[in-house]
């Protein structure tokens, strides 16, 4: 798996979900520490390597390899 999602510190925005062209996110079931829904990777093959999601994260929780 090359994309990262740090559970930790992700809050759920859903900015990954709106701005991938791809939609290799969704929301996901997984509730971290702090009460947030985490999205999840669901096509991680559709995946282009643009980093969208990435720059996008206001909370920096996305990594992409």
């Amino acid at each position: 798996m090359f994309i990262h999602i740090d559970e930790k510190i992700c809050k759920g925005c859903k900015l990954c979900i709106y701005f991938c062209p791809n939609s290799v996110f969704q929301m996901g079931n997984k509730v971290n520490d702090k009460g947030f829904v985490i999205p999840e990777v669901v096509n991680e093959s559709k995946c282009t390597k643009c980093k969208l999601c990435e720059l996008t994260c206001p909370d920096l929780a996305i990594f992409v390899e």
